[in-house]
């Protein structure tokens, strides 16, 4: 079981956290009582209980200079992510996109690893329904978003020693800033709605909930698991 309690006086570092799955989990955490710092390159304004914070996760010496300045972590989620679709198969773009969805997971993971082990904490990661399928116009993302199943096992079994859980959630198609496109096209959001069982697009806060559930004592268990969170749509 979840309970509200075991999160209060928790510290939860969230990339991505300014929009889309990454703000949805910054709110939701905020709610239970965590201390979260939201992270990121696109900020919103102020918000109740959550700490915004530039970042790019790029950059070695700012993610130094974030983690650096906790001094306490519990929780980190990594949802900093881009796509460039049908620019990826030029290397510069493709270079770009693994730099921050692969590489920049890395980078967080490994920079806040002395502040987990203290605390016996937990990362998860985002991984995609393109973990598991190919995206023709999308090389680069699915190859960074398969990367990041393969980086999720391997931290997984790395770490346990070290009381460090490291899991992953593999959203469907979420209603974000980064699907506008698709859904403002019928042809397109009509496809995806006819594969999805449930019939629907998913939301931030459908996401946030299996994140809190992973970094719970219920999930004390549970570590190298990619869970879809995509209505069904895997299984289709």
């Amino acid at each position: 079981m979840v309970t509200d309690s075991e999160f209060v006086d928790k510290t939860a570092l969230i990339t991505g956290g300014g929009t889309g799955i990454g703000l949805g989990v910054a709110r939701a955490m905020a709610l239970l009582g965590v201390r979260v710092v939201a992270a990121g390159g696109e900020l919103p304004g102020d918000e109740p209980g959550i700490d915004f914070r530039r970042l790019d996760v790029t950059s070695q010496a700012q993610t130094e200079e974030l983690t650096g300045s906790l001094g306490r972590l519990d929780i980190l989620v990594n949802c900093a992510g881009i796509i460039r679709r049908d620019a990826e198969f030029e290397l510069a773009s493709f270079l770009e996109v693994l730099d921050v969805n692969l590489a920049g997971t890395m980078r967080m993971c490994t920079a806040c690893r002395p502040l987990l082990r203290e605390s016996r904490g937990c990362i998860v990661n985002t991984a995609s329904m393109l973990t598991f399928f190919g995206g023709p116009r999308v090389p680069a993302y699915s190859a960074s978003k398969g990367g990041i199943a393969q980086l999720t096992k391997a931290l997984a079994v790395a770490w346990a020693p070290e009381g460090i859980r490291v899991n992953a959630v593999a959203p469907g198609w979420i209603a974000t800033p980064m699907t506008a496109a698709l859904r403002d096209d019928p042809g397109r959001s009509g496809a995806v709605l006819s594969r999805t069982p449930m019939g629907r697009w998913g939301t931030p806060e459908d996401v946030a909930g299996p994140v809190i559930f992973l970094c719970s004592k219920a999930a004390a268990f549970i570590t190298g698991a990619i869970l879809p969170v995509d209505g069904g749509y895997s299984v289709c």
